[in-house]
């Protein structure tokens, strides 16, 4: 709001190079709205003092705003609105009061950390060229930091690649080892059914050509026995004994000798220890790789440990620099001619924090005495309607009021003259410097030719053959470009050729395609087990005609229950009365009970027990050829394209590993490549308007506000005093009927 003008180029431009020149008239032109307020600061200077002698005097010769001589109707109001405005006048006292406080105080504590950061930020500019030959000296020397982290990473690099292959191919080897383990038990189990089925078959049989002469036997004695006509009551086993005959016949089945044959002596392998071994030999996959990669990784950190040829030249290629001794000379001069000033600066800082928490307490105590004021006065009042209270609370506050607007008056002056003294000084630097440096406007004035003398031109100082824009350069500064490109010096001194590592890094990739990883030792499935395998598949299991055994399987051996027969046969030979055809039928039963325990329940458990094989092979041998089928394919299938997913896998690995490291150089390079132009330069705007400038700027607002604050304070504490002193009771009014407090009638003469 006061200053409105834009950066005075011109005139700053005749300040650095020919002072006398500059006009007076100009210079107040630019400062018309500090001159203002210089204005206004002299108003205050002459009428605040001079209303406090006026006010003083009157109270002195007569009680001037002392006391009110009478009550009246609108009294209370008055009184109310007076003491509201002075407690809100005084909180905004005493908000502007502290956080005066605080910026001052904020301002003491960043001047001196400033004062000492200047000439360390003077000296980082002076080291930015002139140390530029032990800054490469250094920048080689780190060259083994990154060297060091790739050394680490190769320690690990080939456990972490065998684990990688295991990781991505252990699900498929485990998925098939698993199939092969599956179908080795199902081998293993089919076999077993088929020669359990041709062993029962053939027991059968021989079981069938033995029981076959002993039910005809039976059967033929029975019918001769039940036929004679002294037998009673045999018609119903006479029937059971014509059923008397072989259900059966075992010699129907079909012959399994074939699919025998073909699966002689399977399975030969060990399907169970097989897998566990396979397993065993994949999981050891990553100590395998450590083995393979062994020598490589041992070339490798060779290679890595050697320093590139064009980093060992870096220093020594670098030629003498003249300029660099005038830009250190010049900054050394600048630096130690700060100094005094910056001593001077901070001393006078320390006075200046001293004035200020002076009139902040004076301040201070204005709000406190107006509080109390407030406070004994509203007590006052509170009581004067008791006959036996004395008025001294009211007259306290009064006086507290009183003090505190004679400290105003006392020190308004000195309070104005630090708030314009500060703020001409801090508005200055914040439109001048700060502004114009943040919006760029200074570093368009320091490129302008002209602008500053020889002994400020930076390009001359640099010994440069173009003149070198400070803004631009700012700008490359900040936005990653070299130092070199920034100070032009590509000319003298090529630093991208030494800090060319293409070959370095070019060697240590060659080095990393010699890695292999050999997987053969991996079989999945061994000679044996394949032969299995194979004959399985060619054994024709699923091409027995299991109906063909079901059919008979599912007969009787005997068509009639022998049991129930034998059972009949002891009853009636109880029954008969010829004795000789019951002892005969009795003889027959026990024959019969023997041959039943003897040899048909024989032939029942091993019809039941090939009923068993014949079930399981027929559920079962349909599903083998295709499943055996699908697992031989698919370890053949995997065997092939192991070697070339693991070298698949390696290469991206290796890939991977590779631009990790790369990265690392890159950012040596990239690191190299940088130097503390723009850091420098926005340390010296931090320092200056941010650390300093705006503390102080905060600091003279505030006292500045208290100042012209102070005037409504001693208006209301004036006006509001005269209430808190005592007053006659009675009212005023503009008729005589309003001040009396009844009408006495004059007495007149009676006539009679």
């Amino acid at each position: 709001m006061v200053q409105l003008n834009p950066f005075p180029a011109e005139l700053i431009k005749a300040l650095l190079n020919e002072p006398s020149s500059v006009k007076a008239d100009e210079v107040v032109r630019y400062e018309a709205g500090y001159v203002v307020c210089a204005v206004i600061t002299g108003l205050y200077l002459l009428v605040v003092p001079a209303a406090g002698l006026c006010f003083c005097c009157c109270r002195c010769r007569r009680p001037c705003g002392g006391r009110v001589k009478m009550e009246h109707k609108t009294m209370a109001c008055e009184r109310g609105t007076l003491m509201a405005f002075l407690l809100l006048t005084t909180l905004v006292l005493l908000i502007g009061v502290v956080t005066a406080f605080v910026t001052n105080q904020r301002t003491h504590e960043q001047m001196g950390p400033s004062a000492k950061a200047l000439p360390e930020t003077l000296l980082s500019l002076r080291g930015l060229v002139s140390d530029v030959p032990q800054e490469l000296q250094a920048v080689a020397q780190q060259f083994s930091l990154p060297q060091e982290q790739v050394l680490e990473e190769l320690d690990g690099v080939h456990g972490s690649i065998g684990n990688t292959i295991h990781t991505q191919l252990q699900s498929t080897v485990y998925e098939v080892l698993a199939s092969v383990l599956s179908l080795g038990q199902a081998l293993q189990v089919s076999v077993d059914h088929l020669r359990a089925l041709n062993a029962t078959s053939v027991e059968l049989q021989e079981g069938q050509q033995a029981l076959a002469p002993a039910v005809q036997g039976h059967r033929e004695r029975l019918l001769a026995l039940l036929q004679e006509p002294s037998c009673q009551g045999c018609a119903e086993a006479l029937d059971r004994a014509h059923a008397l005959e072989l259900g059966a016949d075992f010699n129907q089945v079909p012959s399994v000798d074939d699919a025998l044959h073909r699966l002689k002596g399977v399975p030969e392998a060990n399907f169970s220890n097989m897998v566990q071994e396979e397993n065993s030999t994949f999981n050891a996959l990553p100590a395998l790789a450590t083995l393979q990669t062994a020598d490589v990784i041992r070339e490798l950190k060779k290679v890595v440990a050697q320093q590139p040829r064009e980093l060992r030249t870096l220093v020594e290629a670098f030629p003498g620099w003249e300029a660099a001794s005038r830009w250190s000379r010049a900054l050394e001069e600048m630096e130690q001619c700060s100094r005094p000033y910056l001593k001077e600066v901070q001393r006078y800082e320390k006075y200046r924090w001293m004035v200020g928490c002076l009139l902040c307490s004076v301040v201070l105590l204005v709000v406190v005495c107006n509080l109390l004021g407030l406070n004994l006065g509203i007590w006052g009042l509170c009581n004067r309607e008791d006959p036996s209270h004395s008025e001294a609370k009211g007259k306290a506050g009064a006086r507290f009021l009183m003090v505190g607007v004679g400290f105003s008056f006392l020190f308004a002056a000195p309070l104005i003259l630090l708030v314009f003294v500060t703020f001409l000084l801090g508005g200055n630097v914040q439109t001048l410097v700060c502004r114009s440096w943040e919006s760029g406007e200074l570093y368009e004035f320091a490129d302008t030719p002209g602008s500053l003398p020889s002994s400020m031109n930076l390009s001359q100082l640099l010994g440069l053959k173009k003149n070198l824009s400070v803004f631009l350069a700012y700008q490359q500064c900040k936005q990653g470009a070299a130092l070199w490109t920034v100070l032009q010096l590509n000319d003298s001194y090529d630093l991208e050729k030494h800090l060319d590592i293409s070959q370095y890094t070019a060697k240590l990739q060659q080095e990393l395609q010699k890695l292999k990883v050999d997987v053969k030792n991996l079989d999945l499935l061994s000679p044996a087990a394949r032969q299995d395998l194979e004959a399985l598949q060619s054994s024709g299991l699923e091409s027995i005609h299991y109906p063909g055994f079901l059919v008979e399987i599912q007969k009787p051996v005997v068509n009639i229950s022998v049991e129930k027969l034998v059972q009949e046969l002891e009853g009636l030979a109880q029954t008969q009365g010829n004795t000789v055809l019951g002892q005969q039928l009795q003889k027959e039963a026990q024959g019969l009970r023997k041959l039943h325990q003897e040899k048909l329940l024989l032939q029942q458990r091993l019809v039941a027990k090939l009923n068993l094989s014949v079930h399981a092979l027929a559920s079962s041998a349909p599903l083998l050829q295709p499943e055996t089928s699908d697992v031989l394919d698919r370890v053949t299938h995997l065997k092939g394209e192991l070697p070339t997913w693991a070298t698949r896998i390696l290469k991206n690995e290796s890939e991977c590993f590779l631009t990790r490291e790369m990265g690392y150089f890159s950012q040596y390079v990239a690191w190299v490549r940088e130097e503390p132009l723009s850091t420098a330069l926005d340390n010296g705007r931090v320092i200056l308007c941010d650390m300093v400038a705006d503390p102080w700027n905060a600091f003279w607002f505030c006292l500045g506000w208290c100042a012209f604050f102070l005037i409504p304070s001693v208006i209301f504490a004036i006006k509001t005093s005269r209430y808190f002193h005592p007053i006659r009771k009675r009212l005023s009014a503009s008729s005589s009927e309003d001040t009396q407090p009844f009408h006495i009638p004059r007495v007149t003469s009676l006539k009679l």
